[in-house]
């Protein structure tokens, strides 16, 4: 026995649902982030898939007083790397380092997306004392216009924000494509 009214229903649905445009993925965590705080962003850049981060804004500009490294404690914090390695582990989490320039130790890190304008920071201590925090996603702003001509690279093109990032970092390769 055929019901008509329950064909058409069907049709119906079928129909609607193929006509919606597909929904947005949720952004991952590449770009500029605003800390807590508000007193630096964080850029990140997918460096050969791996996330690395480093501070593209400070309320005050700081040198790296308290690292361990002797030779690095005048470096400016401004361009320094505190996402290190950060690796995809499952659909929406990344694991690796990060760098706590106000205490100079490097710690086990976990960063995830709590929506697309939202990215949870989590650092820890022997895997069980854990502390993190929200980062706010900074929106793309118009360029400014520029005093010398971006570098190029070979061939003639621009380098991206990520290729210099990447280029930055010792042992980082260059920018996933």
């Amino acid at each position: 026995m055929r019901l008509p009214g329950v064909s058409a229903i069907l049709l119906w649905s079928v129909l609607s649902v193929q006509a919606q445009p597909p929904q947005a993925a949720t952004a991952g965590p590449v770009g500029e982030w605003l800390v807590a705080k508000k007193i630096a962003r964080i850029k990140i850049a997918n460096c050969d898939d791996r996330l690395w981060g480093v501070v593209a804004w400070e309320t005050q500009p700081g040198v790296d007083s308290k690292n361990p490294d002797s030779r690095l404690r005048d470096r400016p914090t401004l361009g320094m790397p505190i996402l290190l390695g950060m690796r995809q582990t499952s659909a929406n989490k990344w694991e690796g380092q990060i760098y706590n320039s106000q205490d100079g130790r490097t710690y086990s890190a976990s960063i995830s997306m709590r929506d697309e304008n939202t990215l949870q920071v989590q650092g820890c201590v022997l895997a069980v004392l854990c502390g993190g925090e929200n980062w706010t996603r900074v929106e793309e702003q118009e360029p400014q216009p520029q005093k010398q001509p971006p570098a190029k690279r070979r061939g003639g093109e621009q380098t991206s924000d990520s290729d210099k990032i990447c280029a930055s970092i010792p042992g980082a390769a260059g920018p996933a494509h």
